[in-house]
């Protein structure tokens, strides 16, 4: 958040950063609901702020020849207070959608907005996740499903990490609301990203506990060696010390000594 020229204690600029990045986020998720939207980075450089918002269709969100990014920005900065030309919005695709928890939860509520049985929905974006490369999901839905009784239908599969600093890098978290007629129902999406050295599909630091199995050395390079030790011919035969006779060289333990008169 723009605070001005005055000293502000380390404390106060991050609770103002943190309100700031939570506002952001509530904004564009309404604004860009049905184009995708899976997320927002806020960099800090010296021309002024670089928002990055992240979508699986970018065409739209930047709009013809740039018209709803140019909108999108004079909103922020109206609706923030930042100067003019101290924002500008980029656009990034999201490589995988079915790694994106943002997207799967909006996928679904529109799949349930739509009429589609809950159970149906919730097994068909639990698929696709697992197609997609995830290790795990879990699917959450609250609410009035069928009767007038609340309740909470809970459908997961795969590997799936509670605790701990991996489930901050490896976990990825959405939660989003339906209104339909009976009520509100409540839809929370959860994926384990898969171990990515790239960085792009998940996350380059492996799991503490992940054991990786070498696979054993084959027999061929012990053999290659040894065959190197005994494919001596005759004219590459070494010579023989004295005493010892040269067809004991190398392929006996026991020492032939030859009689002298």
């Amino acid at each position: 958040m723009e605070v001005g020229r005055r000293q502000v204690s380390w404390k106060r600029k991050f609770v103002a950063d943190g309100v700031f990045y939570a506002e952001l986020s509530e904004l564009l998720t309404r604004e860009l609901a049905e184009d995708g939207y899976a997320g927002v980075e806020v960099r800090v450089t010296p021309r002024g702020h670089e928002i990055i918002i992240r979508a699986t269709r970018t065409q739209t969100v930047l709009g013809e020849k740039g018209r709803r990014i140019r909108e999108l920005t004079a909103l922020v900065e109206k609706r923030f207070g930042f100067p003019e030309n101290q924002v500008s919005l980029f656009v990034e695709r999201v490589p995988n959608r079915g790694l994106c928890a943002m997207a799967q939860a909006e996928s679904l509520r529109y799949k349930l907005l739509g009429g589609l049985a809950v159970r149906r929905a919730a097994y068909g974006v639990l698929r696709f996740v697992m197609e997609s490369g995830a290790k795990g999901c879990e699917v959450q839905i609250s609410g009035k499903l069928r009767a007038q009784r609340a309740k909470t239908m809970k459908f997961m599969d795969g590997y799936m990490i509670s605790t701990g600093q991996p489930k901050l890098d490896y976990i990825d978290r959405a939660v989003r609301h339906v209104m339909l007629r009976q009520g509100v129902l409540g839809i929370k999406v959860k994926i384990m990203l898969p171990h990515d050295p790239t960085g792009r599909q998940g996350p380059r630091k492996p799991l503490p506990d992940s054991i990786v199995i070498l696979e054993p050395k084959e027999m061929d390079t012990l053999g290659k060696v040894v065959a190197a030790h005994t494919t001596y011919g005759p004219a590459a035969m070494p010579a023989a010390p004295m005493g010892i006779a040269p067809g004991q060289m190398g392929g006996s333990s026991a020492i032939g000594v030859e009689a002298r008169p």
